[in-house]
């Protein structure tokens, strides 16, 4: 028996199928919404078949969030709303559309929610700690009292010529600023909890088939398995957690409703550099050891994947870490990373 009927918004991304799966394997039923029911296909044929075929995991299609009423059908029955569409991307190109998506989706998602009638206890967003980190220098500690408010005035005087990284940033603090508003001034019967990861690490549900199906996410991690040179600067680290964490992270809220209502989680677990992917991969992975760029083993990075608070704005992950208890190590994540991609190389 199903514990409860759970609607994920993009449920093919890379956070949302991991999300799937977990809640399917802790008994809930999933509804996922893509956009084509083909993206999922592999999902469904695949990675969740049992879950697809028993009918606890299905997919709907929602071809544009920003829609009005564009979750109306699937927010039917519900118990509770993971909204985890949005766009994801370094490398974006014209802030309009992406803020316009990141807002409007999340808007239309908590309307249709409003219908979704009286079984529906909680709504759950997929938020960012690029929502949270501000300009503060080192030695600061972001909690979850803090807001990035100046990638949102970025784009507006920069406008095409901001880069990729800020347009995400702006997007995700838009998006959430826009979930919190939506409470204060609605007061829906419902909760509403913001999950806020750092740089996301771990295997992706679905191995991907070709280098180009590698995600961007965890591209730094396939860059430096495949031999290629190691990475300058990566967005986001060194803080980073493990995407089957964030999944636990985000059922939590569902199962605990009234605990996490009006909360923000910081996800985060640890702070990793190039080098200690290198270092990592190179002894986990001894037959690659000759492919793999050595670099300076050791240099850059602490043993316990920790950073220097003097000189690195740190996170604060002691809420969530409250919730979930031990997180996945930065080593493990690492090399389960990597075991995806042994096919391609």
């Amino acid at each position: 028996m199903s514990k409860d009927l759970i609607l994920i918004s993009g449920v093919n991304g890379y956070i949302a199928a991991r999300t799937a799966e977990h809640f399917l394997q802790n008994g809930y039923s999933v509804r996922g919404t893509v956009r084509k029911v083909s993206s999922a296909k592999s999902m469904l044929e695949e990675s969740l078949k049992e879950y697809a075929e028993s009918g606890a995991f299905t997919v709907v299609e929602v071809p544009d969030i920003t829609v009005d009423g564009a979750f109306d059908e699937a927010v039917k029955g519900v118990t509770g709303i993971a909204h985890m569409a949005s766009p994801v991307s370094f490398f974006f190109k014209d802030p309009v559309p992406i803020l316009h998506a990141a807002v409007q989706g999340t808007k239309t998602i908590l309307n249709s929610a409003l219908n979704a009638g009286p079984q529906l206890k909680t709504v759950v967003l997929t938020s960012s700690i690029a929502a949270i980190k501000n300009l503060a220098e080192a030695p600061y500690t972001l909690t979850e009292k803090d807001w990035n408010d100046a990638a949102e005035v970025a784009c507006e005087k920069m406008g095409k010529d901001t880069p990729g990284a800020i347009i995400y940033s702006a997007s995700k603090a838009a998006g959430e600023k826009a979930f919190w508003k939506f409470r204060e001034e609605v007061k829906p019967k419902f909760t509403m909890t913001s999950v806020n990861p750092v740089f996301v690490y771990g295997p992706p549900l679905q191995p991907p088939k070709t280098e180009s199906a590698v995600g961007e996410t965890v591209r730094a991690i396939w860059t430096i398995f495949s031999g290629a040179p190691h990475p300058g600067a990566i967005p986001g680290l060194p803080f980073t957690v493990d995407v089957r964490d964030v999944a636990k992270l985000m059922l939590y809220p569902i199962a605990h409703p009234d605990a996490t209502n009006g909360e923000r989680y910081i996800a985060s677990s640890a702070a990793g550099s190039p080098q200690a992917i290198a270092d990592i991969l190179r002894s986990a992975f001894p037959d690659a050891k000759d492919r793999i760029v050595e670099g300076n083993p050791g240099e850059g990075y602490s043993k316990d994947y920790e950073v220097d608070k003097e000189t690195t704005v740190d996170v604060d992950n002691s809420k969530a870490t409250a919730l979930i208890g031990d997180w996945i190590p930065f080593k493990k994540s690492v090399v389960d990373t990597a075991k995806t991609f042994v096919g391609l190389v």
